[in-house]
């Protein structure tokens, strides 16, 4: 996500240090950050976090606690009062398991326009959002200062039922229509949660995804309801995937929040459309089945030491509680905890123990060894039989190598497919090992081996399950696959991990991704002339292109020994022209006659 330091700095009296300080503080004690530009960070979320830091807010919270920075206001340490309640507007929620809270709000009078505030603007476009109009900017500006998504209806295009206005939260019916606010058509499916009104059924919006052009606010537009709601997290992500149809608000709602930020986003949200639009709030109608509870943890500090392995003093830890916001009583050494709303991921004592450890710092934990296992682990025979086949194998002269899963035909289909050119899971490894076989045997005098030798240890789908086969190919023996279990028939019974051999591999070369020119070279040294020698002399001539050298000729003739050599040149930034190999072996040819050589 997208954030700004400026819009942090609004909950701030202090002035914040610079992005970088920012950046490092974030990324020692909470979030990975992927990069920083113009005072903006682009930070990395983690899952377990999306419930409360998806937002402006959040970020300030950790930065609050991370570099005792006190906040000077906390919107959601407010008291939110949703009054006065309406009668023009009603909500029913026909699937509370999928919709745990639906708010309406009622603003009658609003003047639709460009927004004037520009400083809403600017933070706005700072992170990458368009400006729409008041009314909308109004709305992501709070998404993304709270982490709640909101939305506006035009209330003059849903019908009137006596003196209300009627909003629904429904499944959809099969292959239900709806036109999106970018004028996109899609087909909804039966699983699909829905927003429509009340009096027709007409759908104005997928739930928790993105709005329909139905009811869209214009310009023209004079009167809105303003919705505010949590819906399911695994059924968002289920249709925004189905319908390939990914949101700033999807990605909130799957990633779960909290139905008492519903209140906190929508009281926010239509404050700002009457300061930026004008207007007059007819009301609130809030449908809430079964409120949240709320939640305390116990814990000792005997219990958050042994987690982190430290020796903190309960001071130590009151001072982080309290840095973190986390409302708690201490007695007789033991914390009880009230859990924020917002704070989803906190619910067993460890999670404390975790709070408490990353703001103090990991890097301050002392490392100790782990105490040896008490008992044997068992043997994962797949796991046995690969290492052991993996390693006769390398010793035979082949080379490992991982094809796709994915093959143009097969027994099974994948249903969400990376691409559609290969659409089914592979079920067999002869094919991939065909291909590869084919693309390696051009690559022998790079490579600087007299066969190409590959094998694969994979999975494939036939006969109605899944397998795991070893497959083998070579220039002289075809290619040819067996499951692995047939293969370790051959093994030796007894099986232990210590029995596993162990890879003596030291180091890693790259390799260049542009072809490679091949030049040989004959020539006649005396009988004692050592051919390392010779060699020495040819790469010193040769320079950084020559990848390989390697002699692959040697006879004796009239007292002379004649002595042939492959050379390959490559680089690794660019396609290779014949006149750089040209030029090379003129380089060569030079060095050894200047040494005495004879070329032949």
């Amino acid at each position: 996500m997208k954030i700004s330091r400026d819009w942090l700095q609004t909950y701030f009296e202090k002035e914040l240090p610079e992005a970088d300080v920012l950046s490092d503080a974030l990324t020692f004690h909470a979030f990975e950050i992927e990069s920083v530009e113009n005072d903006i960070l682009d930070v990395k979320v983690t899952p377990n976090r999306g419930h409360d830091c998806l937002s402006h807010r959040g970020i300030a919270k950790e930065l609050s606690a991370i570099l005792k920075l006190s906040m000077k206001n906390d919107p959601l340490r407010e008291k939110v009062i949703l009054t006065p309640h309406s009668e023009n507007v009603s909500v029913s929620i026909k699937e509370p398991t999928l919709c745990s809270r639906y708010i309406a709000a009622h603003i009658r009078g609003v003047d639709v326009g460009p927004t004037k505030d520009q400083r809403i603007i600017r933070f706005l476009e700072s992170i990458g959002q368009r400006p729409v109009n008041n009314v909308v900017d109004a709305t992501n500006y709070v998404m993304f200062n709270l982490g709640q998504p909101l939305h506006a209806f035009d209330a003059l295009n849903l019908a009137q039922g006596g003196d209300t206005k009627k909003i629904i939260v429904r499944r959809a019916s099969q292959d239900e229509p709806i036109t999106s606010l970018d004028n996109k058509q899609f087909a909804l499916n039966a699983e699909d949660l829905v927003i429509a009104d009340g009096v027709t059924g007409q759908v104005v919006g997928i739930a928790g995804v993105k709005g329909g052009i139905f009811a869209a606010v214009k310009n023209s537009t004079h009167d809105i309801i303003l919705e505010s709601a949590n819906f399911d997290g695994v059924s968002v992500r289920r249709t925004a995937q189905a319908q390939k149809l990914r949101t700033d608000a999807s990605e909130r709602f799957q990633q779960v929040i909290s139905p008492e930020l519903a209140a906190y986003g929508i009281r926010a949200a239509a404050d700002l459309i009457i300061e930026l639009a004008g207007g007059e709030l007819v009301g609130f109608a809030d449908e809430y089945p079964s409120p949240l509870p709320s939640t305390e943890i116990t814990v000792s500090s005997q219990k958050v030491n042994d987690v982190l392995g430290r020796s903190l003093a309960e001071s130590d830890m009151a001072d982080v509680l309290a840095r973190l916001d986390l409302p708690f009583k201490a007695a007789q050494g033991t914390f009880t905890i009230r859990v924020p709303f917002e704070r989803l991921d906190l619910s067993i004592p460890e999670d404390i123990a975790e709070e408490i450890g990353r703001i103090i710092g990991y890097d301050k934990i002392p490392s100790v060894a782990l105490s040896p296992f008490p008992k044997k682990p068992p043997i994962n025979k797949n796991f046995f039989w690969s290492e052991r086949i993996r390693e006769d194998l390398m010793s035979d002269g082949y080379s490992e190598i991982y094809t796709s899963v994915f093959r143009e035909s097969g027994e099974r289909e994948v249903l969400n497919k990376v691409g559609g050119e290969r659409p089914y899971l592979r079920a067999n490894l002869t094919d991939g090992l065909s291909e590869a076989l084919e693309r390696n045997v051009r690559n022998k005098e790079l490579l600087g081996i007299p066969e190409v030798r590959l094998f694969e240890i994979g999975s494939v789908w036939r006969n109605g399950k899944e397998e795991l086969c070893v497959g083998v190919a070579s220039e002289k023996g075809g290619v040819s696959e067996k499951l692995l279990s047939e293969m370790a028939e051959n093994l030796p019974e007894g099986i232990s991990y210590e029995s596993l051999p162990v890879s003596a591999a030291e180091r890693y070369q790259s390799f260049s991704r542009y072809p490679y020119i091949v030049r040989d070279i004959a020539l006649w040294v005396s009988a004692g002339q050592e051919p390392a020698e010779v060699e020495t002399v040819i790469r010193g001539a040769a320079g950084e292109l020559l990848q390989r050298i390697d002699l692959f000729d040697r006879f004796e003739k009239g007292g002379k020994v004649s002595l042939a050599f492959r050379l390959v040149f490559q680089s690794f930034d660019r396609t290779l022209t014949d006149e750089d190999a040209n030029q090379r072996m003129e380089s060569v040819y030079g060095a050894l006659k200047s040494r005495g050589f004879e070329i032949r």
